[in-house]
């Protein structure tokens, strides 16, 4: 596959179809980053369609003087920054009576965005009387170091070396602990919460920071996505389950697509036809741009299958997948593939039906996720993008060599594959942390293409797994709707559970000490 236009090297992409490009196969190697295919190609929304008085009620925002390095005492390390956290004390019981502190550990992008779209802490803190805090993850929204020059922090590899999720860690730590002696609340617990890469940084923060938390919900959080130790397959195999579960002859015309797509475009003219095809704006338009415009939409639909409608990445029917795959099916497109693969794309790019034509060029970076092109090339080397022959995608090989050379000409470093797994463990979870670890839940939706590098057995009585077969990502932490099937309401009232004991054994150690 050739590139015939070469976008700028900073990827823009959400956690999980960033990783999905980013980990570069034999059919899309690159000699420079992959272009990037925008996470929004129509007119980016606002964070949410929240008013402001809303958002208001939800939390007000607060910052905190963080330190560059946490690690080193350089005095360069001494350095600080303005990092941003949202707090609601609604619901908080007090530190006279010890109350909980429910902590949200950021994710890669702006903490508003997740906020705003984690309704189980809200919901679930008046029970608890818990005070809520969500944490912006360093070099992220408005947590930016170098005196919040973004343009600064992202220059080069000198300035972005103090982006990693060890650092990250570090500084909710830090932040928790002041938190907690400005609060006078230094025998409250804390229970860390994270969906994602924040599911990923909540267990790690529990098994890394036991004494600053009692216990972590770690949803759809993929730390064993892992080399040699989760398939590369994995990944591409679930999206194409997704599919194909809805309906053979929408896998079928899904997977044919992409030589139909590639062969047209090479013909004279075809680029207009695929053009009007899909309804692409006049500014550009190319056969690999318009092939990640429609992975992009398989992936994400394919992660979002929530049971009920949502606005979290686009705004999205309850169950979109079958959506997608209706419009594939529908009598009336006939014989023609691109009609049927318009009508499913539109499914996640134009719910709305206000959409007019859709820019390939688009730049836009609206939830401020730019430092995973950095992440995703020292120490996130997540393997995702290798394709069997049954895939939906066209058949590939995960190869680290092509990652490693993109990553040396964008930034000039060499990842580190390793380190993550050298850092939080992962090879023989269940042997390991049966020893170390506790109080930490693992939720897992199978509809999630997530789930395949996520923990998926209960590791001990306090180490639990909980799978949802009809789950997509993080749904777990999303606002509770009263269209949710009985199995989505059952996965909340076993986390709250688990999370009571939690409080409970810690109110009942706390007062043997008094």
């Amino acid at each position: 596959m050739k590139i015939t236009k070469l976008k700028d090297s900073s990827i823009f992409l959400w956690f999980s179809f960033f990783c999905l490009l980013l980990s570069t196969s034999t059919s899309f190697a690159r000699t420079t980053l992959p272009a990037r295919f925008p996470s929004s190609f129509v007119s980016p929304e606002k964070l949410s369609s929240l008013s402001s008085s809303e958002k208001n009620q939800l939390y007000r925002t607060r910052y905190f003087t963080q330190i560059l390095d946490h690690f080193n005492f350089y005095p360069k390390s001494y350095q600080t920054f303005q990092q941003r956290y949202l707090i609601n004390d609604t619901h908080w019981g007090g530190a006279k009576s010890n109350a909980p502190i429910f902590v949200y550990t950021g994710n890669e992008g702006n903490i508003e965005w997740f906020a705003q779209n984690t309704g189980f802490l809200y919901e679930t803190a008046p029970h608890f009387k818990a005070l809520i805090v969500f944490i912006e993850h360093r070099f992220y929204g408005k947590s930016i170091p170098y005196g919040g020059n973004k343009e600064v922090a992202y220059s080069n590899a000198t300035t972005l070396g103090y982006l990693s999720s060890t650092e990250a860690l570090a500084d909710y730590a830090s932040l928790i602990i002041d938190l907690k002696k400005n609060l006078s609340a230094t025998d409250s617990p804390v229970v860390v919460f994270g969906g994602s890469y924040g599911g990923m940084l909540a267990a790690w923060f529990r098994l890394k920071y036991p004494h600053v938390t009692i216990g972590a919900l770690a949803s759809s959080a993929p730390i064993l996505n892992f080399e040699n130790i989760t398939s590369p397959y994995s990944f591409t195999n679930i999206v194409t389950q997704d599919f194909r579960s809805e309906s053979e002859n929408c896998y079928k015309v899904i997977k044919g697509s992409w030589e139909q797509i590639a062969s047209t475009a090479d013909q004279p003219g075809g680029l207009e036809l695929l053009r009007n095809s899909f309804k692409i704006c006049k500014n550009y338009i190319s056969a690999d741009y318009l092939e990640g415009w429609l992975r992009t939409a398989f992936t994400y639909t394919a992660m979002t299958d929530y049971p009920t409608p949502s606005n979290f990445l686009s705004p999205l029917p309850a169950f979109p997948v079958k959506q997608m795959c209706a419009a594939i099916d529908d009598p009336a497109t006939g014989n023609d593939t691109f009609k049927k693969l318009y009508g499913a794309a539109s499914v996640y790019y134009n719910y709305s039906g206000t959409v007019t034509c859709f820019d390939l060029d688009d730049d836009s970076d609206p939830h401020d996720l730019g430092g995973w092109s950095w992440q995703a090339c020292t120490e996130m080397i997540m393997p995702t993008s290798g394709n069997t022959e049954e895939s939906i995608f066209p058949a590939s090989e995960w190869k680290y060599k092509y990652r490693a050379a993109s990553c040396k000409r964008n930034f000039g470093i060499e990842p580190r594959p390793l380190w993550i797994t050298t850092e939080f463990g992962g090879h023989d979870i269940e042997r390991v942390l049966k020893r170390y670890g506790s109080n930490i839940i693992f939720f897992n939706g199978l509809r999630d293409p997530w789930s395949g590098g996520g923990v998926l057995k209960n590791i001990s009585k306090s180490i639990v797994a909980i799978v949802a077969k009809e789950g997509a990502h993080h749904v777990d932490l999303r606002f509770k709707n009263s269209e949710d099937p009985d199995w989505l309401k059952e996965v909340r009232k076993q986390e709250i559970n688990i999370i009571g004991n939690w409080i409970s054994q810690y109110y009942h150690d706390l007062a043997q000490l008094y």
